[in-house]
């Protein structure tokens, strides 16, 4: 069946008349079997190429291929007529809706370099527009102000479009620099980062920190990470201002030398020797079982914590276990560790656990840490 056929007339009074075309398509579809509907489509197709080709050529220049914009114009093409309903008007004026569209889609979705919404690209293009038509008319550059009167919008919107607008093509970060010999764009981006320096420092610190004995590390976080006065840490430890002040100068001292040094010096510091006797005592009392821990809480002394809870909570048998820490001044982040693993075992064994009588310094340590919840319970 030829393109004659399908409109019913000669060729040169159906060269352009897509609509009677279309109507035909239309009229004989409804009666088609399905071998004749798929004859019909494919002469419709052929017979709207050449209308879908001059709609693409209207894109060229663009910067994208016209092979590509022209099969982009004919995908159009096909939904128009698959889509396409006679009872709502003209087949041509709703190929030419759907094809733009198409062309319009591939341009925001496929030529942008950076992704920028939709609205944004839509109204840079307008904002394109615009400046040409004033400057024109002005015989200069419009200002912000002038452009978002004539579009309708904010003054941010338009600051915002024209910004967007180096994200259709943004430059590369391999490109050239002229004068600068063999050096590219993304060589001059970015600078030396000086805290990159000062982590090999940090990490000195945190090992030489653990060194030290647990009242002065106490008194060193509660004056730099606390931002505690010394008189503050003197009426919490029970000695004097004095006192804190010089065990304060003593660490600080053992510290720089340390940290010049290969081998950290021997610690001169403590007025006694430094012990780990903290000890762990676990006890039933009615239906539950208390913990009783007497001593600072470190890496040196977390394991046997460990084991002392999760042998409470083995002997708990469902009930409750109470972490009595009244006698405990320090834990530190082994200690908090040893805490948060006992709550996950008491959880899977279905027993309530609660620590009890924290010192107020112990207290803030484990609400930070996320064990309030278990501080409440008590």
């Amino acid at each position: 069946m030829s393109s004659r056929n399908l409109v019913g007339g000669s060729a040169d009074n159906t060269l352009e008349d897509l609509d009677a075309a279309a109507a035909s398509y239309a009229e004989k579809r409804s009666a088609a079997g399905h071998a004749e509907l798929e004859s019909l489509r494919e002469q419709l197709i052929r017979y709207c190429l050449p209308f879908a080709g001059r709609l693409a050529r209207r894109y060229r220049g663009r910067g994208e291929y016209l092979e590509d914009l022209e099969q982009v114009a004919r995908l159009g093409l096909v939904k128009a007529i698959d889509r396409y309903d006679p009872e709502r008007g003209s087949f041509t004026a709703y190929a030419v809706i759907t094809i733009s569209g198409e062309l319009k889609r591939h341009f925001r979705d496929r030529t942008w370099g950076v992704h920028v919404p939709r609205r944004v690209q839509d109204l840079s293009l307008e904002v394109g527009h615009a400046s040409m038509v004033l400057t024109s008319a002005l015989a200069r550059t419009p200002t912000t102000a002038e452009l978002a009167e004539r579009l309708g919008v904010t003054e941010a919107a338009v600051l915002e479009a024209v910004e967007s607008a180096a994200g259709y093509a943004p430059a590369s970060l391999n490109a050239p620099v002229a004068g600068e010999g063999a050096a590219e764009f993304g060589d001059l981006i970015g600078g030396v980062d000086d805290d990159l320096e000062s982590v090999t420092d940090k990490l000195t610190v945190t090992d030489l920190l653990m060194r030290l004995p647990s009242r002065e590390r106490r008194m060193l976080a509660m004056r730099f990470y606390g931002n505690r006065t010394q008189a503050e840490i003197a009426t919490e430890l029970g000695i004097s201002q004095m006192h804190v002040s010089r065990l304060l100068s003593r660490a600080l001292a053992w510290l720089r030398e340390a940290m010049l040094s290969d081998t950290p010096p021997r610690w001169e510091g403590a007025d006694r020797p430094v012990t780990h006797g903290m000890q762990v005592s676990v006890d039933r009392d009615g239906a539950s079982v208390v913990v009783r821990v007497r001593g600072e809480v470190d890496r040196d002394t977390a394991e046997r914590l460990r084991i002392g809870l999760r042998h409470a909570i083995g002997a708990a048998g469902g009930g409750s276990v109470v972490v009595d820490v009244a006698a405990v001044p320090l834990v530190d982040a082994a200690g908090v560790a040893v805490l948060v693993d006992a709550v996950h075992a008491a959880g899977v064994a279905g027993v309530d656990l609660c620590v009890s009588n924290a010192q107020p310094y112990v207290a803030r340590i484990l609400a930070v840490s996320g064990l309030e919840n278990v501080l409440r319970r008590c």
